[in-house]
């Protein structure tokens, strides 16, 4: 079901999703070469929580962040900042448009005028 690097997620319904994921979240630990017992263990779950989490039942988002918590992939996180990117023009442009201070030259003390009080 999975192509490349590139899933068309809306083409799938939301139970097949969330088997996907769970797919993934499996082979990222067989990566790693972490049984269901050392990751339940690393991130405070039941085996049997794992096991669920894995066949795409029963999970809530808690349960997913301490996942990806012990397999060291909190960075997959990062795709749900809905951050604009700006381009490198559009950087340089906005650097131009930042003013500039006026340079603060100090004056001698020859050319100072003291008030005649």
């Amino acid at each position: 079901m999975l192509k490349d690097n590139f899933t068309n997620w809306y083409n799938m319904s939301d139970p097949i999703i969330v088997k996907q994921i769970g797919i993934q979240l499996k082979k990222m630990r067989l990566r790693k070469n972490i049984t269901q017992e050392k990751l339940a263990a690393t991130s405070g779950l039941n085996r049997a929580t794992i096991s669920q989490l894995e066949n795409g039942r029963a999970a809530t988002l808690l349960t997913l962040v301490q996942v990806l918590r012990a397999l060291e992939k909190l960075d997959l996180l990062n795709l749900f900042s809905d951050e604009p990117d700006i381009s490198p023009l559009e950087a340089a442009k906005l650097k131009r448009s930042i003013r500039m201070r006026a340079s603060t030259k100090k004056t001698s003390n020859q050319n100072r005028v003291e008030p005649g009080w």
